[in-house]
């Protein structure tokens, strides 16, 4: 197993393997639900990891699918380390816990931004500043629990692995004022420093750049160590997330990606060009 684990990739995985078993039995969620005397919800929330299970209703779920030997063991012990606490635990009633709970265990995170900081490289007054203009009339208490939730996942580019980030940020999430002059340069400064890092690639995409394949949005695609985690597409709106697992859909994501980091200013320059940003900040 990687050096770092993530319960919410575990559950994912095994959702994955249970799906695809019940598939190869022949069986609905139905039949399946029916057998279980329990939900239809409950099979299929297991079954796209929204949900932990239990070893019991892991094994009862074998049971019917007549899986038996190594392959039972090896998903008996996948549900337990799904069912793992991990840190983010806490702020399972903040939005962007199942993000921090996928990066926990991304190899690779490709992300192209057209309007924001990515929350990995924010500043906990640019995080604050952001978060009270997209949630008017927001509580205090929430808007700091989701500043704190974004620190928190900032841990990971302190570890002794982190993964690899290529990111490509459109030059409006640089000159948009976010907060005071000060909460800019810091925040610019503060993307200067982890354009720095080896493991980070930080490109961005000129205005002069014109009409491009992203304009309709930002997006993440996140590449798990292990090929039984397959690649995910992680999309943001107001209002939830969006999650695309279809090969289809993923290959036309990196496909985009190629393109917008063909299109964009090289690595090399970012540093300079925040800087410069940064002196012009008041």
């Amino acid at each position: 197993m990687p050096a770092r684990t993530s319960p919410t990739v575990r559950r994912r995985r095994l959702g994955i393997e249970l799906r695809r078993l019940r598939e190869g039995a022949g069986l609905t969620i139905d039949q399946v639900a029916e057998q279980l005397e329990c939900s239809l919800s409950k099979i299929s929330r297991i079954e796209k990891g929204q949900v932990s299970t239990t070893t019991r209703d892991v094994r009862d779920l074998l049971e019917i699918y007549g899986i038996g030997g190594e392959p039972r063991a090896e998903l008996i012990q996948l549900a337990r380390e799904a069912r793992q606490t991990s840190w983010w635990k806490a702020y399972s009633d903040t939005r962007g816990v199942l993000l921090a709970g996928l990066e926990a265990e991304a190899a690779t995170i490709r992300q192209y931004e057209v309007l924001l900081v990515p929350g990995l490289f924010q500043t906990a007054d640019y995080a604050r500043a952001l978060l009270r203009a997209l949630l008017p009339g927001g509580e205090p208490e929430e808007i700091e629990r989701r500043v704190q939730l974004r620190m928190k996942r900032q841990a990971l580019l302190a570890q002794d692995d982190p993964p690899t980030q290529w990111v490509v940020l459109d030059e409006a999430a640089l000159r948009r004022p976010v907060g005071e002059w000060q909460v800019r340069r810091e925040q610019l400064l503060r993307l200067a420093e982890v354009a720095e890092l080896p493991e980070i690639t930080l490109q961005v995409l000129p205005f002069a750049a014109g009409e491009h394949a992203a304009m309709d949005g930002a997006f993440t695609i996140l590449t798990f160590p292990e090929q039984a985690h397959p690649d995910i597409v992680y999309v943001e709106h107001r209002t939830g997330d969006l999650w695309l697992e279809n090969p289809k859909e993923l290959d036309h994501y990196k496909r985009v990606f190629e393109r917008l980091h063909a299109a964009a200013v090289p690595a090399a320059d970012t540093v300079g060009f925040l800087v410069s940003l940064a002196d012009d900040a008041r």
